[in-house]
């Protein structure tokens, strides 16, 4: 695979970052901390850490339930296994074309532009329940009331966010509600700001459009949103019990604003796996806490590990089940692509 800009820019963010986490942490101090943190409670992290995937297959599958109906959990599970091992080991985030490619190669039923569409949906739900959960951590009474942001109080921060998620749910919805109507507009408005782009961005929203049907239904929408709701209690749940492991006491609040600036901080350009954008994160977070660097930072790597390589070892295997190469999954893509752009320009 090439590696490309975006791959070159991801390495060099990612090496700043984790050259920032370590530069002022005696790295003897965290070999230390490791070799005295509690084993048990590192295998519990370990196993809390891997639930969230079958918990994703799991969202995943009722997320599709209207363009393929009562899918089996095994084709999800193992394509979501071989989409998070591209994520930890290819540049660019590559592991969501993967994951594409494993299930719709596994259940031809599935069509790739409604495989890929389901994935964006996936995504919001976990951008507004990760927010979500941390404006219930900046709110908690045990959040650090002398902690301030530019001056202004934490939980007026937190209040604007609660208000911009309900906003956003609201706009989830009504896109859902009226895609022709959404789709017509997207088209519009690329032909008048980017010509060349107005097919691809028509073929993309209305691929979009199909896979925000899980919202149509209160019911299917309530099941996606207590889905992801637990997958991200769990990684939560991961990421107190590795606190413990090290020694940092901290209340379950902790794992859940810890987990949202991770997961802002990771939405920048990085390496695969998030390395350095992981640990620097974790090192700014912490500490709001009144967590020491060096235990922040012992966390962070001792998790980074621990939750990195099990999903990775079991997508690799998966993968090389399938027999396969990366240059398959391009092949796919494109061709997926010029069939979707020819039938979105065939329509009337």
């Amino acid at each position: 695979m090439r590696l490309g800009a975006r791959g070159a820019i991801g390495i060099g963010v990612s090496a700043l970052l984790l050259w920032f986490a370590l530069r002022d942490v005696p790295f003897g101090h965290v070999i230390d901390a490791l070799r005295a943190s509690d084993l048990m409670l590192w295998a519990l992290c370990t196993v809390a850490s891997q639930l969230i995937f079958p918990l994703r297959a799991r969202r995943w599958r009722t997320i599709l339930d209207p363009v393929a109906p009562n899918l089996p959990l095994g084709p999800l599970w193992r394509a979501t296994a071989i989409g998070m091992m591209a994520n930890n080991v290819l540049p660019a985030r590559a592991g969501e074309l993967v994951r594409v490619f494993a299930l719709v190669r596994e259940r031809p039923d599935v069509r790739w532009s409604s495989a890929l569409a389901s994935l964006a949906v996936d995504r919001v739900f976990d951008a507004l329940c990760v927010v979500l959960l941390l404006v219930v951590a900046m709110l908690a009474p045990d959040f650090p009331s002398d902690f301030v942001i530019q001056g202004r109080p934490v939980q007026s921060i937190a209040i604007v966010m609660a208000l911009v998620v309900v906003l956003a749910f609201a706009a989830l919805f009504a896109f859902a509600q009226w895609p022709h109507t959404m789709e017509s507009l997207a088209v519009r408005i690329a032909g008048t700001v980017l010509p060349r782009y107005r097919d691809r961005v028509g073929a993309l929203v209305h691929a979009l459009a199909a896979g925000l049907a899980v919202v149509r239904q209160p019911s299917r929408f309530l099941a996606t949103f207590g889905w992801a709701l637990v997958h991200w209690l769990m990684n939560a749940l991961a990421f107190w019990f590795g606190f413990h492991a090290v020694g940092i006491d901290a209340p379950f609040t902790t794992a859940l604003f810890v987990q949202g600036i991770i997961a802002i901080g990771v939405s920048v350009p990085s390496s695969a796996g998030f390395v350095g954008v992981f640990e620097y994160a974790a090192k700014l977070a912490l500490p709001v806490y009144g967590v020491d660097p060096v235990k922040a930072v012992t966390w962070a790597l001792g998790f980074h590990f621990l939750s990195f390589i099990p999903i990775t070892a079991i997508g690799a295997w998966y993968f090389l089940r399938m027999g396969v190469q990366l240059a398959d999954v391009h092949a796919a893509e494109a061709a997926e692509e010029r069939r979707v752009t020819g039938e979105h320009e065939a329509s009337p």
